[in-house]
């Protein structure tokens, strides 16, 4: 590929990125509604489907301080939607794990998103879809492989 067409790729990825991403905060958002902010909804999700975790591991998963964990945290334990629980092995270590409330939000969230999402994909072909999302799959890998490259590990 000549520079030129590299540079114009790369426009053309900023930009789209930057439009899908933006949008697809908002619609989703829209789903969500006010009981809960985008990330606090990630956040439901990751504990849904670990089970429980810690602060340190949301951090890690979500790349952001410890101490914005917290504070993301600490609302959503006053809104009644997680819980802390000290592990009986080492109390140094407090898992987090979602309340009946926590996961009724959760998974009333769920459905809303779903159909948007199933909304979306459905303008697709069945191979149009797959391959997208094959190629966006390789692409995490790719910035998962740069950013441990970034690291040193």
């Amino acid at each position: 590929m000549n520079k030129e067409t590299i540079q114009e790729l790369i426009d053309r990825y900023v930009t789209t990125s930057f439009r899908v991403h933006k949008k697809a905060e908002a619609l989703v958002k829209g789903q969500i509604g006010n009981e809960l902010t985008n990330d606090q909804h990630y956040i439901l999700r990751y504990i849904f489907h670990s089970g429980r975790c810690t602060s340190t591991e949301l951090a890690d998963v979500f790349e952001v301080n410890k101490s914005a964990i917290t504070a993301i945290i600490n609302r959503m334990v006053d809104k009644g939607l997680i819980e802390r629980t000290r592990d009986m092995a080492d109390r140094r270590v407090i898992y987090l794990t979602m309340t009946a409330s926590g996961k009724e939000l959760f998974l009333e969230v769920q459905k809303k998103i779903h159909l948007l999402v199933e909304s979306i994909i459905t303008q697709f072909e069945e191979t149009e879809i797959t391959v997208f999302i094959n190629t966006y799959e390789k692409l995490a890998q790719i910035l998962d492989d740069k950013k441990k490259e970034e690291l040193g590990e």
